[in-house]
């Protein structure tokens, strides 16, 4: 395989990079058609009952559930090598309708998404619908150092104007401040130093731009210094990761992360509304640990194990809206009954979720992976997220064996390796990384890749030789 960076990937693809669904397979037993969540018997979403939340700036009526346009609905069938992937467009135009139909009116997308493919999709779906009917979201995706000279950023944010058919930007963000080997180095070059930022700030003045903001991963110093220049910069929202994983324990996930407690109060202090982002950790709140998913049932046996999700992102008062990537019709109406109306979560369900559910998930040592792929492409081909996801979803499933003493050993032994050969093709599995590390500053949940590729690598091995 030909070695290609990140860089020369974004650029080839103009900013984009694949984001499909894994169809995980194998690790499934006959017990799990009757999991939580299969969407059998499945109410219709009201129509008119959408909760919206008030722009403090414009006064305009945000819906609560926000459409994000990164994980859209693809003609394949399982996980292709990257730039293999068509948008169903016919698909992606059904969702939109419903959605709007049902009050969604915030649109989420990226340069970035979908192979760069998502603007183009989003813009051809909205176009058939009056403009005064929804707001549209996007990026300055610049992240490749070959973008980073003012040129070439002015060619993204104009690029986004004409794959959304738009004259104007509803929500702006700069994209992504804190990633990087170095995120305040980074920043700068993006956006300081190019002069981009006083650019986007007279393309807000001039109307092409409504609202102003930024999303956050990574480097905290980042986040505090755009903060606290807010009297300056008068950011208009700020969007950020929130859910009751994240709440108390994202730092104890991974170190280099922030708990969504602290980013929350520090937007709340200065009145800037919270876009949410990763309510569900990239579905990872929706297909948890049985034993977990059995206790939320026992609670709202009528909800999904999802909706305890989006109920308490919804829960907060500063949060203007909360984006979910709804690939499947399913999902959208799923979401749609969480929010059509919110029924708020009340402090002591709010403090069960983030405390005690939350420290049971965190004891599952989970890969924090969501599946977003900034990671990739890999330069060895490595199905980054797909080995994650099929370790994340064997573990939920306890299919993972730990020693060959296991009582049910050799079946979760079978399982685990004959789903990891049908999720990930051979070649893309964990022994192929060489530690190169060329994906770990690029992962917003700050993973060390390597280390995990190489301990999945020894285990599948150990599961093979029966050695465990």
């Amino acid at each position: 395989m030909k070695d290609i960076s990140r860089r020369q990937f974004l650029k080839l693809l103009g900013m984009g990079t694949a984001v499909t669904t894994a169809t995980l397979v194998g690790c499934k037993t006959k017990q799990d058609d009757s999991a939580p969540d299969d969407y059998k018997g499945q109410a219709e979403p009201p129509v008119g009952k959408m909760t919206y939340r008030t722009n403090p700036k414009t006064g305009e009526k945000v819906s609560l559930l926000g459409y994000g346009m990164m994980r859209l609905p693809t003609k394949d069938k399982g996980r292709k090598k990257e730039g293999d992937t068509e948008i169903d467009q016919k698909m992606v135009n059904r969702l939109v309708d419903y959605a709007l139909e049902h009050g969604v009116n915030y649109f989420d997308t990226s340069p970035a998404y979908c192979q760069g493919k998502s603007e183009g999709a989003t813009g051809t779906a909205l176009a058939r619908h009056p403009r005064k009917n929804y707001y549209i979201a996007t990026k300055l995706s610049n992240f490749a150092p070959e973008t980073w000279p003012r040129e070439e950023s002015m060619k993204v944010y104009r690029k986004s104007f004409k794959e959304l058919q738009t004259d104007y930007i509803d929500y702006y963000l700069l994209h992504a401040i804190g990633t990087g080997d170095d995120g305040m180095e980074e920043m700068q070059e993006r956006y300081f130093k190019n002069g981009m930022l006083d650019f986007l700030l007279e393309e807000r003045r001039a109307g092409r731009i409504r609202n102003l903001g930024f999303s956050y991963h990574g480097d905290i110093e980042c986040f505090d210094y755009l903060l606290s220049q807010h009297d300056k910069y008068k950011w208009d929202f700020v969007q950020i990761e929130l859910n009751y994983l994240d709440w108390n324990y994202a730092d104890e996930i991974n170190d280099r992360n922030t708990d969504a407690v602290y980013l929350y109060r520090e937007l709340e202090k200065r009145n800037i509304p919270a876009v949410i982002m990763e309510p569900l950790l990239g579905g990872r709140l929706a297909k948890m640990p049985r034993k977990i998913m059995r206790q939320l049932k026992q609670r709202d046996p009528q909800s999904s194990i999802a909706s305890w999700a989006f109920r308490y992102a919804g829960t907060y008062k500063g949060v203007l809206t909360v984006l979910s990537g709804m690939t499947y019709m399913e999902h959208l109406k799923d979401n749609l009954l969480s929010y059509c109306p919110l029924r708020p979560l009340n402090e002591k369900e709010l403090r069960y979720l983030d405390k005690e559910v939350a420290a049971q998930i965190v004891d599952f040592k989970l890969i924090p992976c969501n599946d977003c792929k900034y990671c990739m492409p890999c330069p060895y081909g490595i199905d980054i997220p797909g080995v994650f996801l099929h370790y994340n979803r064997c573990m939920n499933e306890s299919q993972v064996p730990q020693s060959m003493q296991d009582p049910d050993y050799a079946k979760s032994r079978r399982a685990f390796l004959i789903g990891y050969d049908r999720s990930v093709p051979r070649l893309r599995q964990a022994d192929h990384c060489v530690g190169c590390a060329k994906c770990v500053r690029e992962c917003p949940q700050r993973i060390r890749i390597p280390q995990e590729m190489q301990r999945i690598s020894e285990y599948v091995e150990q599961l093979k030789q029966g050695t465990l």
